[in-house]
């Protein structure tokens, strides 16, 4: 009888696989999925245009700068002073402008702005009437910024709203879809069991929600290292935590396709409208930080966010409520955390399937 049900499971699978990756009522799932990775991607075209702008007009420096020599530049320095250490600036522009003294008519005022770059970082400095009044410098993009930016989209756009609605609609719809569209009834008829059935159905949905956000998450990391330095992308990849950090991502968004999946499929199987199971457990999932540490273990996100490869720190004069946000929950062991959400998943499926073997069908009343 395993060989049949196995058989039977794979069936549904296929039949299953097709409908999720092309209905086009989940058209919204991939647009979902593709929203970060266009932030990303846009962030590493801006990135790389600031470099190449950078490296042009370092190119067209009168003498080598580097860094320090930029640092040096203060308020108060002279024209002379500062073309003295950095030569001829690569890019100026003077214009007159007129200034009113305590006493006396309005005067003339020389105002200048020079630009200077060794090829990383980027000075600005403002001159009046060739005195220095004011210096920006800009420095690259550096490694460590964008991964914690990287974590925090991950943590509070993917996680949380991303991968949870996407699960929502793919799981939802798995048994309330066929209701909808009056189908289940050939499911039904059909010789298999009912729970194979399910178990086939949660599948085939796994299997589309895994390949649809892992795909995404993984052109995300793409991107991010695409805004990188040649130097730095193989620094952070070969020799720091970047492939670490690229599996945990991975293995992170699978496992939160396991558990919101388990908990939409059997929202679609006991209630006749998702949004009102929907709204209760993204309430509790938002609250999760702000629940005492018996009750916030009773949540997928807590075991999520236990996993994330990076920390995001939370900046002095953050408002209370953000700040709890940001923290993460008490360490727990990883093996602990993802067997947590593989056996809670377990246990609701043995529940909905009690509820399919039950489920009768009355078109009229959907």
């Amino acid at each position: 009888m395993t060989r049949v049900w196995l058989s039977q499971m794979l069936a549904i699978i296929r039949l299953e696989v097709k409908k999720t990756f092309f209905a086009k009522r989940g058209l919204w799932i991939y647009l979902l999925a593709l929203m970060p990775l266009a932030l990303f991607v846009a962030h590493g075209a801006s990135v790389a245009y600031r470099r190449e702008a950078r490296a042009s007009l370092a190119d067209r420096n009168q003498k080598r700068i580097t860094y320090p020599d930029l640092a040096s530049i203060t308020k108060g320095m002279s024209r002379e002073e500062v073309i003295e250490r950095l030569g001829q600036p690569p890019s100026s522009h003077s214009w007159d402008g007129q200034r009113q003294d305590e006493s006396g008519p309005p005067r003339v005022v020389m105002h200048e702005s020079y630009r200077y770059s060794d090829g990383s970082n980027e000075l600005h400095i403002r001159l009046e009437d060739g005195k220095v009044t004011g210096t920006a410098l800009g420095q690259g993009e550096g490694l460590g910024e964008d991964t914690i930016v990287f974590a925090g989209v991950f943590q509070f756009f993917y996680l949380r709203l991303a991968i949870f609605f996407g699960c929502l609609g793919i799981f939802m719809n798995l048994f309330r879809g066929e209701l909808l569209d009056k189908s289940l009834h050939f499911y039904f008829l059909a010789p298999i069991r009912r729970d194979v059935l399910m178990v086939g159905k949660y599948l085939a949905g796994l299997l589309a929600a895994t390949v649809i956000f892992v795909t995404s998450e993984a052109l995300q990391f793409l991107a991010l290292c695409w805004s990188f330095d040649s130097n730095l992308r193989n620094g952070y990849l070969y020799h720091g935590h970047g492939f670490a950090h690229l599996a945990a991502y991975l293995g992170i968004t699978a496992l939160a396709a396991v558990g919101y999946g388990s908990l939409f499929l059997a929202a679609g199987l006991w209630f006749r409208n998702p949004i009102l199971p929907a709204a209760v457990i993204l309430i509790w999932e938002a609250l999760n930080p702000f629940l005492p540490s018996v009750l916030e273990k009773i949540s997928v996100i807590y075991y999520l966010k236990s996993l994330c490869p990076v920390e995001i720190p939370a900046s002095p004069g953050t408002p209370a409520i953000f700040a709890m946000l940001i923290s993460n929950p008490e360490p727990i062991a990883a093996p602990v955390a993802i067997l947590g959400v593989i056996l809670v998943s377990m246990a609701i499926l043995v529940v909905s399937s009690r509820r399919v073997r039950r489920m009768e069908i009355n078109y009229t009343t959907e």
